[in-house]
């Protein structure tokens, strides 16, 4: 470990990939890029672990004839061999390319929920395995008191760096279950209430704190065990009472806490590729974070502390769809106003994604643009259930990028629309964001699709309301009309009557 930091070739291989990690996440900045950006991404975690396998694990397995970053670290005897650490590789890279064969691209908030869970149980074994043998992990000297048993003195800065590590890696992985479930309905959307949290959360958070720092003063077993049991339990405190409005918020910041937990445990390793990794991925899952909160008008501070959208969440309790006037209309409508119309901006939601119909409906802009029509998509940053679901569920349908918009490009536009076409989308085009108070979503900036001289909105039933919990006034407006029906067949029925 310690000959690693030392060896020039092993420090220009780290470097090289974390430079690749760098051109990965530029490449996902937009969705022109973002293929090339995944293989950087694949390419320079394939560096970094070859890097470290062949640094790291000597051929004949890492008992007995030491490698040479291992025998800097202390004598040892450890039965892995470089055969059983690539089958598991293997089994690794079988499950996972099974999941991203199999997975919908309606769970796939769900499931980077359930890998960043994973990210921060690593985090917990790998803070855990060097507790148990600081002597294997280079971070400890051999103490022989005059009277009593030698021991293993850990040194203070590593303690520091197990500390932090074993707690983020302990509330990502607890906070990712919860979301898990609340995404993949094994819980319910609406927020869980606890009395006291505020007062409970700090009390939490200021013993892990706490321990943490009398931890690099006192070792004692009993110090590393609490910190790890408070840790699970603050992660599930901190998601509990957030609302499902928030959730793509959640999955943003459980990105920030996975990437920080893998930079913790890097140090403790002295693995430079998991400390570049780890903060390219927590630092720019904070500002993803931050950006996702700006266009929720939700408060960083409060994202960071669990309470965020709680308050307010505790005003959609009676959300439920009201008794008003409101118009039906048919596909043969809507393929008659589209087709008449000069511009058409359609706005996708998380229905579309549940019906996949994201295919049929570039078909249908397909088809309007034959016949004269400018065909513009209407991008919210929290559509969906994660930051830009919307945006690879088009890449998949092969729409056009330039014709994919982000809310503050195109908002602008719907007043001089013809139609606003509102396909599953029913939060992020409520108008209630922007006058009533009381409302869970107030303050959130949202697509002005009222502002277009009619409004097709696609919607199962009249009896359901957003994951908000709130009804939407633009449901009962004059100039919208309702097309009631599964997202995927009313637009094959559009499509049909535009033929």
């Amino acid at each position: 470990m310690h000959e690693t930091a030392v060896n020039p070739w092993v420090a220009l291989a780290y470097l090289v990939s974390g430079i690749c990690f760098i051109l990965a996440l530029r490449g996902l900045s937009s969705p022109q890029t973002s293929q090339r950006g995944n293989r950087f991404g694949m390419i320079g975690m394939l560096i970094a672990v070859v890097t470290t396998l062949v640094t790291h694990v000597p051929m004949g397995g890492l008992g007995g004839a030491h490698g040479p970053a291992i025998a800097a670290a202390g004598d040892f005897v450890d039965s892995v061999t470089v055969g059983e650490i690539l089958a598991a590789i293997g089994l690794g890279a079988v499950i996972g390319l099974t999941t991203a064969r199999r997975i919908a691209m309606t769970a796939m908030p769900q499931l980077v929920a359930a890998f960043h869970s994973l990210v921060g149980l690593a985090a917990v074994l790998v803070a855990c395995a060097a507790f148990l043998n600081p002597i294997a992990f280079g971070i400890a000297d051999m103490v022989i008191p005059l009277i009593g048993q030698p021991f293993a003195a850990i040194h203070p800065v590593s303690r520091i760096e197990m500390g932090l590590g074993v707690a983020i890696g302990a509330i990502t992985f607890s906070g990712s279950v919860i979301a898990f479930l609340k995404l993949n309905g094994n819980m319910g959307g609406k927020p869980i209430m606890l009395p006291g949290r505020h007062v409970i959360n700090l009390a939490v958070l200021g013993a892990i704190l706490g321990l943490v720092f009398y931890f690099t003063q006192d070792q004692s077993p009993w110090i590393f065990w609490t910190i790890t049991i408070l840790s699970f339990a603050i992660g599930f405190l901190l998601i509990i009472p957030i609302g499902g409005a928030d959730m793509p918020v959640v999955v943003s910041m459980l990105n920030s806490y996975s990437g920080w937990a893998a930079a913790a445990m890097g140090f403790t390793l002295h693995n430079t590729a998991m400390i570049i990794t780890g903060a390219l991925v927590g630092s720019s899952g904070a500002i993803l974070s931050y950006i996702m909160c700006r266009a929720m008008n939700r408060s960083f501070i409060s994202v960071i502390a669990g309470g965020f959208g709680g308050d307010s969440a505790a005003a959609a309790g009676g959300g439920a769809a009201v008794d008003r006037p409101w118009k039906r209309g048919s596909a043969e409508d809507a393929a008659f106003l589209m087709s008449q119309a000069e511009q058409v901006i359609i706005v996708p939601g998380y229905g579309m994604a549940v019906a996949q119909a994201q295919h049929v409906l570039r078909e249908m802009g397909d088809k309007l643009k034959e016949q004269g029509v400018r065909v513009k998509y209407a991008i919210h940053p929290v559509a969906g259930r994660m930051p830009g679901h919307m945006n690879v569920l088009l890449a998949e349908a092969n729409v056009p990028y330039d014709e994919v918009f982000e809310l503050e490009d195109i908002n602008s536009e719907f007043a001089q629309t013809d139609v606003a076409f509102v396909i599953g989308a029913n939060d992020v085009t409520n108008p209630a964001a922007k006058t009533d108070k009381t409302s869970p979503i107030y303050g959130m900036p949202v697509l002005d699709v009222e502002k277009a001289k009619t409004v097709l909105f696609v919607k199962r039933s009249m009896g359901g309301v957003g994951y908000a919990g709130v009804d939407n006034d633009v449901f009962y407006r004059d100039n919208t009309m309702m097309l009631l029906a599964d997202a995927k067949k009313m637009v094959e029925e559009i499509v049909k009557s535009l033929d």
